[in-house]
């Protein structure tokens, strides 16, 4: 167990639970166990459970600090599990700060402290109250930012993938079992693998665990979003198309080359995910020291990009010195080992260039720079806002968004990790099974090995070293 989950978890915790700063209520919530005597002390009398009751909160002598809602939530019919209180009083820090104090004084005794990020959440899943990816799903629906990631992140919360991996879980458990029943009592001649059709059982098993992965990398960028980073030459439109994707005048727009000298960063959203654009300075050679430590920053977050939005200027296909710059950008993106998958091109200033003459000019200029021809370019006028419909839907898809599914649940990296590490050792277990001569203990150490990393998800095995990471980045109170 990590030394973040094992510290102080006996001691009473105390927190604000609302947010910094003034509102009309503020939440002071504490939890331990055996919190009588300390809600005694404060509200001079005990409270009914599970409802409100005003009072009049004082100090050690006896001033009231402030008249509000006490809710007393008994063990184990609370969110942790353990004794909670919670006090709803007027939302000025001053209150909040006074209301807290009185607390750590009457739980002095007991050694009651402030609680750390996320220590309620973490105590709710040492206590059996919520699985690891429901805690996660708690502090998902805080910071979701779109509807989508909101409704996503509740039905995470309800538990709605707990209980998928669960059933995957316990399908895995009863495979294994009768497979180790083989290895257990060879001397009974009993064929359990073939008797109960382990493959075409595990065969099921492993496309069920895939059709989840699938889901779940839906889930993972509801909830994280695609990084995109605008590239190009100088004066070919980045600014502008940040502008337009944002629908806002973010960015300086002008005709000199250089305006942009600087990353800009924005957040948008496109159906509901979170689309994170970084509009970056023009990719050219220059003496000028501000705009080539600029280049350089540009550089650096299109290597961390998950798309890079190769932006070409159609009007200026022509000029050879244009064409070095982007054959320069094309070699440099591959020297940098930037995935081509990662690439999208789009063609600016279609307006001012006939159509016919468009088309011939992208491909031609495709083959100059040995990319992949393109089927449909994205061709784009930024001046008339044209394409940028065309442009959305394109990069949905290179990020590999398929649309909203029904009952998609909010996700992290992690858990896709986790099925993806599960789908690999099922499928070497498939592979070891398909043998001549199966091997029936690398088939059990395989299938071993693929449950242990899908229940890694709920935190029912290994996950002790990510406990601290996990809840270090809740908030304060909750």
């Amino acid at each position: 167990m990590s030394g973040f989950a094992l510290a102080g978890r006996g001691e009473p915790i105390v927190a604000v639970a609302t947010a910094a700063g003034r509102g009309a209520v503020g939440i002071v919530r504490a939890s331990g166990r055996d919190l009588d005597t300390l809600v005694r002390a404060l509200c001079g009398r005990a409270l009914q459970p599970r409802h409100a009751t005003l009072l009049d909160f004082r100090d050690a002598q006896g001033t009231v600090i402030d008249s509000g809602l006490a809710l007393w939530f008994p063990a184990p019919h609370s969110y942790t599990g353990e004794d909670v209180l919670e006090l709803q009083v007027h939302g000025g820090p001053a209150v909040l700060h006074l209301l807290l104090q009185r607390l750590l004084e009457l739980g002095r005794a007991r050694s009651m402290r402030v609680a750390r990020p996320g220590e309620f959440t973490e105590r709710a899943f040492h206590n059996g109250k919520l699985d690891l990816a429901q805690a996660e799903a708690v502090a998902d629906l805080i910071d979701a930012t779109t509807s989508a990631a909101v409704l996503g992140a509740q039905r995470a919360l309800a538990g709605e993938m707990s209980r998928e991996v669960q059933a995957l879980g316990e399908r895995l458990r009863a495979l294994r079992a009768l497979v180790e029943a083989t290895l257990d009592f060879p001397e009974e001649d009993i064929d359990f693998v073939h008797a109960h059709a382990v493959g075409d059982t595990l065969h099921a098993l492993s496309h069920a665990v895939r059709e989840l992965l699938g889901r779940t990398r839906q889930g993972a960028l509801l909830r994280e979003g695609l990084q995109l980073v605008l590239a190009g030459q100088p004066n070919v439109g980045k600014s502008s198309l940040l502008n337009a994707l944002a629908g806002a005048e973010l960015a300086i727009v002008t005709e000199i080359a250089g305006t942009t000298r600087d990353r800009l960063r924005e957040s948008i959203q496109i159906e509901g995910v979170p689309l994170h654009v970084v509009d970056t300075a023009g990719l050219r050679d220059t003496g000028d020291t501000v705009e080539r430590l600029g280049v350089q920053r540009s550089w650096e977050a299109i290597v961390q990009a998950d798309v890079v939005l190769v932006l070409h200027d159609l009007t200026r296909l022509g000029q050879p010195e244009y064409l070095a710059g982007e054959r320069a950008i094309v070699e440099r993106l591959r020297a940098l080992g930037v995935d081509s998958a990662r690439w999208l091109h789009a063609w600016n200033k279609v307006d001012a260039v006939p159509p016919a003459e468009a088309l011939r000019a992208v491909h031609g200029m495709l083959r100059a720079l040995d990319c992949a021809p393109e089927t449909e370019p994205l061709l784009l006028s930024l001046r008339l806002r044209q394409g940028l419909d065309e442009l959305r839907g394109a990069l949905l898809r290179r990020c590999g968004w398929q649309g909203l599914p029904e009952g998609v649940f909010l996700a992290r990296t992690r858990h896709v990790q986790a099925l993806q590490d599960c789908a690999q050792h099922l499928e070497l277990a498939r592979q070891w099974l398909d043998q001549p001569q199966p091997a029936l203990e690398l088939l059990a150490e395989e299938m071993r090995l693929g449950h242990q990393a899908l229940m890694q998800i709920t935190g029912e095995v290994g996950v002790e070293d990510l406990l601290g990471d996990i809840f270090s980045r809740f908030c304060i109170g909750k």
